[in-house]
């Protein structure tokens, strides 16, 4: 694979001006730091994983890559453009590269379209002049690629499984070839059964037609099996990075070392004698988030100096950063297969 990012994000930051309700109009607003300044790098035809707690900021990070919420400071730069600083033509080219799956596969479907129009749409908007024989013909195409039977094409939504659905918007998203996919936790909404599916039909579009791609998830098993790296994100901020293996077999930090316990090991004798770390408390709001670290309020190592600063993210080597002053191996039974 090539080793050249396709994106790369520096200190990625999103911010939200909430007002209170029945505030003066002159009153100031307060701020919602959904997203505090992130950073990584996702070579060309490689995946990132993105796993946190809901809340953690994961799908405001998505957004404002593909474009559809504002970035407050930081830049995301797509094959040596700045996504901030881009003109209205270079973003309408933007969006045919970088394309989106989201959470809820029959919520993101247009209920009145069938699943032929919803699969064409993207490409009717971007390629106009195609005509329409190509367009079924590249249609039927790709949802036999993706599992689902070509005479199913003038069938409406409802009329699909959850994960069926799942299959059609991977179809609609892959219609204009992309470079760059985002899938926004496409799986949580699914059987486990089905989650498997998808996920490996995920790794085999991606193989095959050189996909880089962004998987955010809750569940860092399945974010380890289709990802090459993994950033793991709490309350907007970057807790840990590193390659798939190192993350899941010798976490560093608490929060990533509470994820790992979480996950249930497939063997009762190992399942029942592995140590466990439970995160006590309610994530923090965004609105008013922990002073130093954010962590600090449920992390079961805290220190009184973890309220004076932010910590910084130190480098482990081999691209393993953490950000944890007290950091440690723990043994770690879980998402080791």
């Amino acid at each position: 694979m090539a080793t050249d990012p396709i994106l790369s994000v520096r200190d990625l930051q999103v911010t939200f001006d909430i007002r209170r309700q029945g505030a003066w109009p002159w009153t100031p607003p307060m701020k919602l730091h959904a997203v505090g300044g992130i950073s990584f790098d996702l070579p060309a035809g490689e995946c990132v994983g993105i796993v946190g707690e809901s809340g953690s900021g994961k799908s405001t990070l998505a957004r404002a890559i593909v474009g559809t919420v504002p970035m407050s400071g930081g830049s995301a730069v797509f094959e040596g453009q700045d996504l901030a600083t881009m003109s209205p033509e270079a973003r309408r080219r933007h969006r045919r590269n970088v394309q989106m799956i989201f959470q809820d596969p029959l919520a993101a479907l247009n209920p009145r379209m069938t699943v032929g129009e919803i699969i064409a749409e993207p490409l009717i908007t971007h390629e106009p002049k195609t005509p329409r024989k190509e367009v079924k013909r590249r249609v039927a195409e790709l949802m036999e690629r993706v599992g689902l039977l070509p005479n199913l094409i003038n069938r409406y939504p409802h009329e699909f499984s959850g994960g069926q659905c799942q299959r059609i918007g991977i179809a609609r998203a892959l219609i204009l070839k992309p470079k760059l996919l985002i899938c926004d936790e496409p799986v949580s909404a699914l059987d486990v059964s089905v989650q498997a599916q998808v996920v490996n039909l995920l790794m085999e579009l991606q193989r095959d037609m050189g996909l880089s791609m962004i998987f955010i998830a809750h569940d860092l098993s399945v974010v380890k099996h289709i990802s090459d790296q993994i950033v793991v994100m709490y309350l907007g901020r970057v807790m840990e990075q590193a390659d798939a293996r190192t993350l899941t077999t010798r976490p560093q930090h608490p929060y990533t070392q509470a994820l790992i316990s979480s996950v249930p090991v497939p063997d009762p004798v190992l399942e029942k004698a592995r140590p466990r770390m439970v995160i006590e408390g309610e994530l923090p709001s965004p609105l008013n988030p922990p002073s130093g670290c954010v962590f600090r309020t449920r992390c079961p190592k805290a220190q009184a100096s973890c309220a004076e600063a932010r910590p910084e993210m130190l480098d482990l080597g081999n691209a393993h950063t953490v950000a944890c002053p007290f950091h440690e191996v723990e043994e770690v039974l879980a998402v080791q297969a």
